[in-house]
């Protein structure tokens, strides 16, 4: 019995290794696609920072773009809201000032305008296809928080209701001092800051191949330049942060911008270069550029209508980044109402406290 019980222990433990083997055998032989590594180049920190300060020359522009608007309000469910396209016209000049004009495509009239002077905010919802009620003129400071104000902004029905999302005055929700780091990029200050560089490998699906392609899946080599800024207790916190595509060259990819608390305020995709206002000087500037703000829940797309036609350099008024309310359009202060809202809290803790 027990010559009988190894004989079978050793039949049992032939079984399985001879699974194993040809299972093994199995996995060696199946075929599966691997992400195709791309040839990179190199470049030391110097290059990366002159790299940007190229882009930062640009001093003002003057453009009309093609505008798409994604609501990612429902991103984490794996939904979002995508509108159709505006026109838009795009006036930024530095350091912070910007005007942009949204448009109904064809008929050329506007739907909302919006300025920023580097510290306030001024917005015109000129249109609204539901009865008037949502025009107004907003104004607000820049680096305002206006959390606060949610529940008392969608009462007012300024950001909400169905009517409003089902039609191109999406865009009057934005906020125009978003864009114009976007595109206009600040230089770097190695006296300010410190940089760091390092680098990344990213798999990614190439859209200019095939979706069968085996050539789609790529992996990617980026260089990171981090630029630290110096607080006032000598600590070191992330203001920007750059990607650049190391394939073919160096290209400013992309560029992440990030707020007090080191999260991302802005996160901003570089398309294919071009050449701006037909001048070989603004050779190889990005041509469409994708913002995404993830406070805010949105992302839009500006892409450069006609490229050669884009004016660069002009000096424009200060008063051209101020909108006026020649519209007559009921006014909303942000800041008062805020006050207000604070006043009120305030007023109600204390009497809770009691």
């Amino acid at each position: 019995m027990l010559i009988l019980k190894s004989y079978s222990q050793l039949f049992i433990l032939s079984l399985i290794v001879s699974a194993l083997f040809f299972s093994g055998c199995n996995i060696v032989k199946k075929k599966d696609d691997t992400a195709t590594l791309l040839k990179i180049e190199d470049a030391p920190k110097e290059r990366l920072l002159e790299e940007v300060n190229r882009l930062a020359k640009v001093n003002s522009m003057r453009a009309k773009m093609d505008l798409m608007f994604e609501d990612t309000s429902f991103a984490p469910f794996g939904s979002k809201e995508v509108y159709r396209s505006a026109d838009g016209e795009v006036v930024v000049q530095r350091p912070a000032n910007i005007l942009l004009k949204v448009q109904v495509p064809v008929l050329k009239t506007d739907v909302a305008q919006m300025t920023s002077d580097g510290t306030k905010f001024r917005v015109a919802i000129l249109q609204d296809n539901s009865g008037g009620k949502f025009k107004k003129f907003v104004v607000g400071t820049n680096n305002a928080d206006y959390s606060k104000l949610q529940n008392d902004l969608s009462a007012m029905e300024l950001n909400g209701g169905k009517a409003i999302k089902e039609n191109i005055n999406a865009f009057a929700n934005l906020r125009p001092q978003h864009f114009t780091d976007a595109m206009l990029v600040r230089p770097v200050d190695a006296a300010a800051n410190v940089y760091i560089q390092s680098a990344i490998f990213q798999e990614e699906n190439d859209a200019t191949q095939g979706k069968k392609s085996p050539l789609r899946r790529v992996m990617r080599g980026y260089y990171l330049l981090d630029e630290l800024k110096k607080n006032a207790d000598d600590s070191l916190s992330v203001s920007r942060r750059f990607w650049f595509d190391r394939v073919g060259g160096i290209r400013l990819a992309r560029q992440q911008i990030f707020d007090e608390k080191g999260e991302i305020d802005s996160d901003i995709i570089y398309g294919r270069e071009g050449n701006l206002a037909g001048d070989p000087a603004y050779a190889r500037l990005p041509l469409r550029i994708e913002v995404t703000r993830p406070k805010e829940k949105y992302k839009m797309s500006l892409t450069y209508q006609t490229p050669e036609t884009v004016t660069i350099g002009k000096t424009y008024p200060v008063t051209a980044f101020v909108l006026q309310n020649t519209w007559n359009l009921p006014e909303v202060d942000l800041d008062k109402k805020l006050s207000e809202v604070v006043a009120l809290q305030s007023a109600s803790n204390s009497n809770t406290s009691k």
